[in-house]
């Protein structure tokens, strides 16, 4: 089975260190038995965003779990992509997948708030978004819930984006 990859839009270095916040989704440790006994390394799954439209998730392992986060920032700030708002939520319903792993997004009228699972809703609040309704479907790893959303908010499209690649106006469509 082939995995899909979201698509990354590779931002200057300057956009991707200016405001960016970020937060941990997941620390996981793993043994491998050793002569000795066992010997344990973390692995880290990190959101970074600045909370206005850009987003991103990085992935770090390490032999200690504050080098396995910084190594997660790092890689998530080097990742960011644009995600497309309207006002405080999303222009459309979508659902994005990864591995066995299903996310919808459903736009959400203001003061909802974001209803959405832990690593979900911590894409959204650091992409911008306040009001959204999500369900999530299949396995809830972590680290295949987030790909799934980021592949769900990569899909989303404004009025505004569709007629200017299309070289048409919608009003006139109708």
């Amino acid at each position: 089975m082939v995995k899909k990859q979201y698509p990354i839009v590779y931002l200057d270095e300057a956009l991707a260190l200016d405001g960016v916040e970020d937060d941990i989704v997941a620390i996981n440790r793993s043994a491998a038995v050793v002569k000795g006994g066992r010997r344990f390394s973390f692995s880290a799954l990190a959101v970074v965003g600045n909370r206005d439209g850009y987003v991103g998730i990085g992935y770090g392992k390490a032999k200690e779990v504050p080098s396995a986060v910084e190594k997660s920032i790092k890689n998530g700030r080097r990742r960011l992509m644009r995600v497309e708002r309207v006002g405080t939520t999303i222009p459309h319903q979508v659902e994005g997948v990864f591995c066995s792993s299903r996310v919808r997004l459903i736009p959400a009228s203001p003061g909802t708030g974001i209803i959405a699972g832990k690593a979900v809703r911590k894409i959204l609040e650091l992409a911008g978004i306040r009001d959204i309704l999500t369900k999530n479907y299949g396995s809830t790893n972590a680290l295949n819930v987030t790909k799934a959303t980021l592949t769900a908010l990569s899909q989303l499209r404004t009025k505004e984006t569709i007629e200017r690649l299309r070289g048409v106006s919608l009003d006139q469509a109708e």
